[in-house]
C-alpha cells in the first residue's frame, strides 16, 4: 500500500509546485525582471522543500503506529519545525544569493530578522497543509490495509468453516451408503459386492470433488446419479427417480457436494420410511440471473420445525458463507411430500 501512497503524494507535490511556478511567472510578467528569476525563486524553495519531504517519507514508517493518535503524530512532526525552518530559509537564500553572484549581481531582500519571521510563518502554514495531506493519505492507506487484512481473515475463516462442513457431510453420506450395502448383503452377497465397487467409484469421485470449493452442476449431477444407482439397488421396487435438467445449466458453478444432502434426505425421510412407492424428481432450471434446483419426493414428512438434520443445516450455512442473502435453501411440505429448493446467483464455471 506504500507505493500507491507515494505515487499519489508526489503527483500532488509536482502539480502544486508547477502551479506555484506558473503563478509566479504570471505575477511578475509585467514587472522589470528576467524570465529566470521566478524560476530561481520557486525552484530553490521547491528543491529544499522536496529534500525535507524525502526525509519525511524515509522516516514515515517509524511514525505509522501514531496514525491512530493524530495529536501525537502531528506533534512528532511539528517538533522538527525549528530545524526545518532554519535549514529551509538558510539553504533557499544561499542558493538564490549564489545564483545572483554567478550573474555578477546582488540579491536584494528584507532584513534577516523580518525575513526569518515572515518565512517561518509562511513555512508553518505550508507544512501544516502538507502534513494534513500526508496524514490523510497514510490514514487512508492504513485503513485499506486493515480492511484487506480483515477481508483475508474473513475469507480464511469462511474457507475453514466450509472445509469443516464438507468434512461433516462425507461421513454422513458414507454411513448412508454403507447402511444400504449392509441391508443388501443380508439377502444378496453378489449384489452387495457390486454395490461396494460402485461405492468405491463414487467415493473416489466425491473425494476429488471435496478438494474443491465449487464445481460444475454437470459434475454434481453425475455424482448424484451414481448415488441414485446405489440406492436403487436397495429400493428398486419402492422408488422411481426422474431428472429434468435444462440443457443450458450444465456449466453452472455450484458449491461442491451441496446437492447431495438434499437427495439423501429424499431417500432417508421419504423412501426408507414409506412402504408405498415414492417418486423423487430432480429439476434444474436457469433464471435471468439465478440457478434454481429442486429435489422433490412424493411421500415424506418434515421433522418438527421443518428441520431435516445436519446435512441441510450445513447446506444453509455453506450458501450463507458463499453468497450471503443472495441465495436461499427452502424445505417445505407440499401435499404428502417434501420439496427442497435451492436458489443461488448464476455463475458459469467458464466465466
Amino acid at each position: 500500500m506504500a507505493a500507491p501512497i507515494h505515487r499519489t503524494l508526489f503527483a500532488l507535490w509536482g502539480l502544486f509546485w508547477l502551479l506555484m511556478l506558473l503563478v509566479a511567472i504570471e505575477d511578475h510578467r509585467d514587472l522589470a525582471i528576467r524570465w529566470w528569476e521566478p524560476l530561481l525563486w520557486e525552484g530553490s524553495s521547491c528543491l529544499i522543500a522536496t529534500a525535507w519531504l524525502l526525509l519525511q517519507r524515509r522516516a514515515a514508517p517509524r511514525w505509522h503506529a501514531l496514525l491512530a493518535e493524530p495529536r501525537r503524530w502531528f506533534a512528532r512532526h511539528l517538533a522538527w519545525a525549528p530545524l526545518v525552518a532554519v535549514t529551509f530559509i538558510v539553504s533557499v537564500y544561499a542558493i538564490r544569493h549564489g545564483v545572483y553572484a554567478l550573474a555578477r549581481e546582488s540579491y536584494e531582500h528584507s532584513g534577516w530578522a523580518y525575513l526569518f519571521f515572515y518565512e517561518s510563518l509562511k513555512l508553518m502554514l505550508f507544512a501544516s497543509l502538507w502534513l494534513s495531506i500526508i496524514f490523510g493519505l497514510e490514514s487512508f492507506g492504513r485503513w485499506q490495509h486493515e480492511r484487506e487484512r480483515l477481508l483475508a481473515l474473513q475469507r480464511h475463516l469462511a474457507e475453514t468453516q466450509l472445509a469443516q462442513l464438507r468434512a461433516q457431510l462425507q461421513p454422513h453420506f458414507l454411513f448412508n451408503a454403507l447402511n444400504t450395502i449392509s441391508a443388501v448383503m443380508q439377502v444378496d452377497v453378489a449384489r452387495a459386492d457390486a454395490l461396494l465397487a460402485q461405492l468405491a467409484d463414487l467415493l473416489r469421485a466425491s473425494l476429488s470433488a471435496s478438494a474443491r470449493q465449487t464445481m460444475s452442476l454437470r459434475e454434481e449431477l453425475e455424482l448424484l446419479r451414481r448415488y441414485v444407482q446405489i440406492m436403487q439397488e436397495r429400493f428398486a421396487e419402492r422408488v422411481t427417480v426422474s431428472w429434468d435438467v435444462a440443457p443450458d445449466v450444465g456449466d453452472a458453478e455450484v458449491p461442491a457436494l451441496l446437492l447431495q444432502p438434499l437427495l439423501e434426505n429424499a431417500f432417508k425421510h421419504g423412501v426408507e420410511q414409506s412402504l408405498e412407492p415414492v417418486a423423487i424428481s430432480i429439476r434444474a432450471q436457469r433464471g435471468p440471473e439465478s440457478l434454481r434446483v429442486t429435489v422433490r419426493n412424493s411421500r415424506s414428512t418434515l421433522a418438527a420445525g421443518g428441520r431435516c438434520g445436519i446435512g441441510l443445516a450445513n447446506c444453509r450455512e455453506r450458501i450463507a458463507l458463499l453468497y450471503g442473502d443472495r441465495a436461499r435453501l427452502e424445505v417445505v411440505q407440499e401435499g404428502d411430500g417434501v420439496v427442497a429448493t435451492l436458489v443461488q446467483p448464476w455463475r458459469s464455471v467458464t466465466a
